[in-house]
């Protein structure tokens, strides 16, 4: 039986290994192995948990860089594993191990790519979680419908990657659908990934909610924020907040909860409004609307900074606006307007399968930002 590959695996072996090698000098696992070595003596610590904020940010930490370093080992290994097949196969002629081998190669192709991805995401606090709100804008019902869609969207995505996730808010529309959402997906570098989906996004389908069964274009606003941590120092006096209560409730006003535990904190100085009905207690929903209130004003001191900095220039760089449309009728595309990417399938996008969108988004910002020095 013979065996008539279809990729060269010198060559493709060679491009992988560069690749490879190019990964571990910016991840630097020797300096990562220091901190875990560190990290580990504080864990071994019999005062650790006095301090629980520290406590879990000292093992978070510690689990993600172990993480990373098994990641980057195990994609050497499994580069070292196809050379090995490789060889066996060519010296004994063997048709199924190059084809295993083969198999193995493509499967590596896209992991490499995709950690390669991951090396792109330097900025100050893109290791962080992800704080994402989803709200609609123009088009009526078909927005709030939209918004829903989004929000799932992401909500699927961070469930095929296995990360938790924890809804904060949602502000429910009268006929369908939603007006907003505020969601955290909480996964190591999960800003800096799902920061690239910040904009407007943009759906063109024949309206379900149109008696007459006209094309509809519709909008919905997308905003990721990362979650703040204990050494932000994003001061919220008490005396610049207004704390309301309020029932929290369901779709359609339908109540979920028969006390006022759903908390609304007004920030006055800047009349940031957030809100949090997750949780069954008010104490804990003021927690957690305290921390969605110090992400955005963390997110908007950066962007008080980005604008001092934008003035200085003049070329009027707005890739955070309108950004991706999702078109149903008369044909079936989405397709980023900053990259190109595109796909046939919005049904498989709907349900999470953005990865491509989101690696392209990445290589994109670094190519403009690269270009912008």
């Amino acid at each position: 039986m013979s065996f008539v590959a279809s990729v060269d695996f010198s060559s493709a072996l060679t491009d992988l290994d560069r690749s490879l090698t190019s990964i571990e000098a910016v991840v630097d696992p020797e300096s990562k192995r220091a901190e875990i070595a560190d990290l580990e003596q504080q864990v071994a610590a019999p005062d650790l948990w006095d301090d629980q904020d520290n406590a879990q940010r000292v093992t978070s930490r510690l689990s993600q860089l172990q993480a990373e370093l098994d990641r980057i080992g195990g994609l050497r290994s499994r580069l070292e594993d196809i050379q090995v097949m490789v060889e066996l196969g060519n010296e004994e002629s063997d048709a199924e191990v190059l084809a295993d081998a083969e198999t193995e190669l493509h499967s590596l192709q896209t992991d490499i790519s995709a950690m390669e991805v991951r090396t792109l995401l330097s900025g100050e606090y893109d290791d962080r979680d992800a704080l994402v709100t989803v709200r609609a804008e123009a088009g009526g019902v078909d927005a709030s419908d939209f918004a829903e869609r989004l929000m799932r969207m992401y909500l699927r995505w961070a469930e095929r990657h296995g990360y938790p996730t924890e809804v904060y808010d949602t502000s429910f529309a009268e006929e369908a659908g939603i007006k907003s959402a505020t969601f955290a997906v909480k996964a190591p570098y999960a800003y800096g990934t799902l920061s690239v989906e910040q904009g407007t996004h943009r759906l063109v389908r024949i309206s379900p909610f149109d008696n007459q069964g006209r094309r509809q274009t519709s909008f919905a606003g997308v905003d990721v924020l990362p979650v703040t941590e204990e050494t932000d120092h994003i001061d919220v006096p008490e005396g610049d907040i207004r704390v309301d209560v309020f029932r929290s409730s369901g779709p359609g006003g339908q109540s979920v909860n028969t006390t006022d535990s759903a908390v609304r904190i007004t920030h006055l100085p800047t009349g940031i409004v957030v809100s949090c009905q997750n949780e069954k207690s008010q104490l804990q929903n003021k927690a957690a609307a305290l921390r969605v209130l110090q992400s955005r004003l963390l997110e908007k001191a950066r962007k008080d900074k980005e604008a001092e900095m934008n003035a200085l220039k003049s070329d009027g760089n707005s890739w955070g606006s309108q950004m991706r449309s999702y078109v149903l009728h008369p044909y079936q595309m989405v397709k980023d307007l900053r990259t190109s990417y595109e796909t046939g399938n919005p049904d498989a996008v709907f349900d999470g399968d953005i990865d491509g969108f989101i690696d392209a988004g990445i290589r994109w910002r670094k190519q403009e930002e690269t270009a912008d020095a």
